[in-house]
């Protein structure tokens, strides 16, 4: 009978650090996010958000695209022209600020511009709130992506 308690007390404990595990990923945006296409409503591409040093950057990962479609930045400048849409870093410089991340930069690989951006979670970590803008947060736009498991 001792024996069967100390197991499920371990159980328990084992469920519990696994149900904080999977709550404190959803804390941080760190991971894989799916963004969705502003016209169509249709999932465009899959963005990878990695942490290194307090900065947050985020790398396109897939997009999808018809059959044999390999996008490349033509409208970006410098290195960035021509350079193969998956693969880029799209998110830069983000640093955790309270509840958001601050002080980035995200790039629109259709027109190549630079925007200044800002991200924070939303719904319990599944959703992110991605804006760019122009000198003030209140000029710009925001897009919300999904959390892809």
């Amino acid at each position: 009978m001792r024996i069967l308690k100390q197991s499920a007390v371990f159980a328990l404990t084992v469920v519990a650090s696994l149900s904080s595990a999977a709550w404190a990923d959803n804390a941080s945006p760190v991971g894989l996010w799916r963004n969705v296409d502003d016209v169509s409503g249709k999932p465009r591409a899959l963005i990878r958000i990695t942490e290194s040093n307090g900065t947050l950057q985020g790398k396109i990962e897939k997009v999808f695209l018809a059959p044999n479609e390999n996008p490349t930045c033509t409208k970006c400048e410098g290195a960035l022209k021509n350079a193969p849409v998956i693969g880029l870093v799209i998110l830069s410089g983000l640093k955790k600020d309270g509840a958001e991340y601050t002080g980035g930069r995200i790039l629109d690989p259709d027109s190549g511009k630079v925007y200044s951006s800002k991200i924070q979670l939303t719904k319990g970590g599944n959703k992110l709130n991605v804006r760019g803008y122009i000198g003030v947060s209140m000029l710009g736009r925001s897009q919300i992506w999904v959390r892809h498991e």
